[in-house]
């Protein structure tokens, strides 16, 4: 059985430190291809795909996979990523950063979180 905590991710080649959560999302369009001879059943065809990574963690500053985010995000640019399974599976693709905030409750460890959205293919290299 697969534990999240051996789930991790890269950005470029850079482990991102403090990483706690990771959720890889995955989804694809139908093209409704219903027709009068579809004997009453609606029939669709497989369109585009998409996929985005959403992740948490304990804010490490001087990280570097978190500069490299920080840096791509105030840049606009895309960042190559790297989500790694507890089996060694491996989902890599470009992807952008839609979202980044920055929590620091006054009684709590400061956190980040981030969702980075794929732009093009997510590929799949099996262990």
């Amino acid at each position: 059985m697969a534990k999240g905590v051996d789930f991790i991710i890269k950005v470029g080649n850079k482990v991102l430190g403090g990483q706690r959560g990771a959720t890889l999302n995955r989804s694809a369009e139908v093209i409704d291809t219903t027709t009068k001879n579809s004997a009453g059943w609606k029939e669709n065809e497989a369109s585009y795909k998409e996929w985005s990574i959403v992740s948490d963690g304990l804010l490490i500053e001087n990280d570097e996979a978190f500069q490299a985010l920080e840096n791509a995000y105030m840049n606009g640019d895309k960042v190559v990523v790297e989500l790694s399974t507890a089996a060694g599976n491996k989902y890599t693709g470009d992807a952008y950063i839609t979202d980044f905030p920055i929590e620091a409750p006054y009684d709590d460890s400061a956190t980040y979180s981030v969702t980075l959205q794929g732009t093009g293919a997510l590929n799949k290299t099996v262990a």
